[in-house]
């Protein structure tokens, strides 16, 4: 056996609803623009364009009920809260048909944003990794197994409301997300898709608690510390 330079990082890991196992986690799946009045308040206008994916690192996660540092290089925090998507099959080119049967279970998250950096990548025509990809950037609750009905989604922010939407209000269903992104990449169990934010993104500042609640998932919680 070939010696390794420095110890390899240990897998990220996500507590899973009801059970002592937890979910591996290995990569990370954002789909932008998956609501209609956040397409509109990011400036797009829905139903003109498919799916588009970017992507945080594993490491990235941060578990619900954690207290995070105001991320660097950033004044303008933003929380994103979304229903999280944990794969359980490999697939690639799977149809909306078949997608379904990847699904190992679902969770609560929290896409954190570096907003105006976001801007200036957009501007710039450049990539959003460091808007979005940076540390501590993925705040997930437990993953609950089996499938999702529809539900509510809400953000608050030291208990005000901020964001609230139906699951079935998504431009592109879980279904279709996974198909999609199945053309792009070949899907594996561990791989986590984001599935995008309803509208009234907004700032988080030093000393915030923001919630993100999904009925029948544990939350997922995080203070900026």
């Amino acid at each position: 056996m070939v010696a390794l330079v420095f110890p390899a990082f240990p897998t990220v890991t996500l507590p899973v609803t009801g059970r002592p196992e937890r979910f591996p986690v290995r990569r990370i799946f954002c789909v932008g623009r998956n609501y209609d009045e956040h397409t509109r308040e990011m400036g797009g206008e829905p139903g003109t364009e498919p799916p588009f994916f970017f992507t945080k690192p594993a490491d990235a996660v941060v578990e619900s009920g954690s207290r995070i540092p105001y991320p660097t290089a950033t004044a303008n925090l933003h929380h994103e809260a979304e229903l999280v998507i944990a794969i359980g099959k490999s697939g690639a080119m799977v149809t909306e048909a078949d997608a379904p049967a990847m699904i190992w279970g679902h969770a609560a998250g929290n896409d954190l944003t570096r907003r105006d950096l976001q801007a200036e990548a957009k501007a710039a025509r450049r990539p959003w990794d460091m808007a979005k990809g940076f540390d501590k950037s993925a705040v997930l609750g437990a993953i609950r197994p089996g499938p999702m009905p529809d539900a509510s989604l809400r953000c608050t922010v030291n208990g005000a409301l901020r964001q609230e939407a139906r699951l079935s209000d998504m431009i592109w269903s879980p279904a279709a997300i996974i198909a999609a992104l199945s053309q792009l990449v070949s899907l594996s169990p561990g791989d986590l898709i984001f599935t995008g934010t309803p509208a009234g993104v907004g700032p988080l500042k030093r000393g915030d608690t923001c919630k993100v609640e999904i009925d029948g998932l544990q939350s997922a919680t995080v203070t900026i510390a």
